[in-house]
């Protein structure tokens, strides 16, 4: 018989867990891109950083997409590394209104009133304009029906009078620091591989309002969930840039920074928690009205879960440069890849602002991406005379790196201007927001081409043939002329457009152009009088190719800051 229970716990379990996640997943849909916007726009600094987290947490009850969504935006350069970290804060307030939601479903049978919810939830997921709102319903209703069967489960097992159980917990001394320690753990590894502090926090009111677990051990286990939770977003920002690790961080570093504190003043501060609830610490088991008592235990944990996260927010926001600087010197920026952190430095996602002030701003943005991707050109150049395999795979691996940026720049600033374009503008206004497009697909073209020089340069490095010393000389001299494209093109997009700039920049083009067809001709002379082979000269070629294409989108970025309507290359 015990064993069916066990099965009808794990299953309640499982009941609970799929109720959260439908329930925030729905929530999460019927928000759509509001919950995005409200995330980006609140986060002007670290009070409405705060609000804005524990607002959207609530709203959608999972601190984990709040968490994963900000790191996503800091991955993108939407959010700096001190809006990320208040935001974080703000969840972990958001994240303990399921603590409390657990506690009501504790103190009386809940499972009564989820039946006429799943009928009403069917019924609007098959009159399909309410389906989201059918789908929370289902969600919420199987959480409370895990929740009620939870308690049941505990109440049938009778926990209180189980030798096996009060033999494993006696063992434990609850007035010790090592069994809080423990118990701390317990709350970590369970919640790490469970991957659901409300799985966690479910059990641990079963367990302390049964009178099995005693409340120091019971505060313990939901102190433990505390760090156990930050794992989820860590693991989203493994493959994300530094700034983005960073953010995951700061949120493990806040939670193990308030379970530290708490640990310095255990027993006065769960006292206080339990006076104001009204929970009798001293009532020994056995004595009269001890079941009322331990059934306070559930509303105990949730004021402990919520007054933990609020005090430890209190105590870092002034602070929270420093927790800054700490995570900073805890996941530290490798070696010579400091170009490789994607931020956009002059738009931020927020509130947007007159249309001729973010126009200025995207023109800034677009002038630190054209700069940029002269930069990648001249690791290109590096490239081509790199000998050591080592610094050879290093050089390449970073302009890999910076094509994958260049893809993100465009896309950020692309969103940004259509976000700009959905306001009322002027005439001239929207001739310069089209130019702007026009400008920012150009320039990750460039990157593109870039990139392809590198692979080439990198099929050549990895095969068993090199070039001439006369091709060498040939694409020095095409990648001078390419390099000083680049440079008038940056000077235009800084703000000189005096005639001499422009002019320049076009024939800097005929030059290449020239240059190309000359280098073309000769190189199937060259082959066909065997001073190398097909192959070295295809690959001769590619490079010369692409420096030419990239001059084309050079032109083009030149004539799309200039007003000049687009020409055939």
């Amino acid at each position: 018989m015990s064993v069916w229970i066990l099965f009808k716990l794990i299953g309640a379990l499982a009941l609970l867990m799929f109720g959260m996640k439908s329930m925030s997943e729905s929530l999460q849909k019927m928000a759509g891109p509001q919950l995005r916007h409200v995330l980006g726009a609140m986060t002007t600094n670290r009070f409405t950083g705060i609000l804005t987290g524990t607002f959207i947490t609530a709203a959608v009850q999972s601190s984990t997409a709040t968490t994963v969504m900000t790191v996503s935006f800091v991955n993108a350069g939407l959010l700096t590394l001190v809006q990320a970290i208040s935001v974080i804060m703000g969840a972990n307030i958001g994240t303990t209104l399921t603590a409390w939601i657990m506690s009501a479903g504790f103190s009386f049978n809940i499972t009564d009133f989820v039946w006429p919810a799943f009928f009403i939830g069917i019924v609007l997921i098959y009159s399909k304009r309410r389906k989201l709102i059918g789908d929370f319903l289902f969600g919420i209703s199987f959480m409370f029906l895990g929740l009620g069967t939870l308690r049941q489960a505990g109440i049938d097992m009778d926990l209180g009078h189980t030798p096996a159980v009060l033999q494993f917990f006696s063992q434990f001394d609850p007035q010790s620091f090592i069994t809080t320690i423990v118990f701390l753990l317990i709350g970590s590894v369970l919640t790490m591989c469970v991957q659901s502090s409300a799985a966690i926090m479910a059990i641990t009111m079963i367990l302390c309002s049964t009178g099995v677990l005693p409340i120091y051990q019971g505060i313990a286990l939901v102190m433990g969930e505390n760090i156990g939770t930050t794992v989820t977003s860590n693991l989203a920002a493994l493959t994300a840039n530094t700034q983005a690790r960073r953010a995951a961080m700061a949120h493990m570093v806040f939670n193990v920074f308030g379970v530290v504190w708490v640990l310095c003043v255990f027993h006065p501060f769960v006292d206080m928690i339990c006076g104001w609830v009204g929970y009798d610490v001293t009532m020994p088991k056995g004595a009269p009205g001890f079941a009322a008592n331990a059934a306070k235990l559930s509303f105990v944990l949730a004021a402990f879960h919520t007054t933990f996260n609020i005090a430890n927010t209190l105590i870092l926001v002034g602070p929270i440069k420093y927790l800054e600087k700490l995570v900073c010197i805890i996941i530290k920026p490798k070696a010579n890849k400091d170009e490789d952190e994607f931020r956009l430095h002059f738009i931020q996602v927020g509130i947007m602002k007159t249309p001729e002030l973010s126009v200025l701003e995207a023109s800034k943005e677009i002038k630190s991406f054209a700069e940029r991707i002269q930069r990648m050109f001249g690791m290109v150049r590096e490239l081509l005379v790199e000998q050591d395999a080592d610094k050879f795979n290093k050089l390449y691996t970073r302009v890999e790196k910076y094509e994958g940026i260049s893809d993100n720049m465009e896309i950020e600033i692309a969103k940004y201007l259509d976000q700009v374009s959905n306001a009322h503008l002027s005439d001239e206004t929207k001739d310069k927001v089209r130019s702007m497009l026009r400008e920012i697909s150009e320039l990750e073209s460039i990157g593109d081409a870039c990139f392809n020089i590198a692979r080439t340069e990198n099929r050549r490095f990895k095969g068993k043939e090199d070039f001439t010393e006369e091709q060498y000389e040939h694409m020095h001299q095409m990648f001078e002329l390419t390099d000083d494209a680049l440079t008038q093109m940056n000077k235009i997009l800084v703000g000189h457009r005096q005639d001499n700039d422009v002019n320049r920049s076009f024939n800097i083009e005929n030059e290449i152009n020239n240059y190309r067809n000359q280098l073309r001709s000769q190189n199937i002379n060259d082959v066909n009088d065997h001073k190398y082979t097909y192959a070295i000269g295809t690959m001769y070629m590619d490079i010369i190719q692409e420096c030419e294409k990239l001059g084309d989108y050079v032109v083009n970025v030149v004539e799309a800051r200039m007003g000049v309507k687009q020409q055939g290359a």
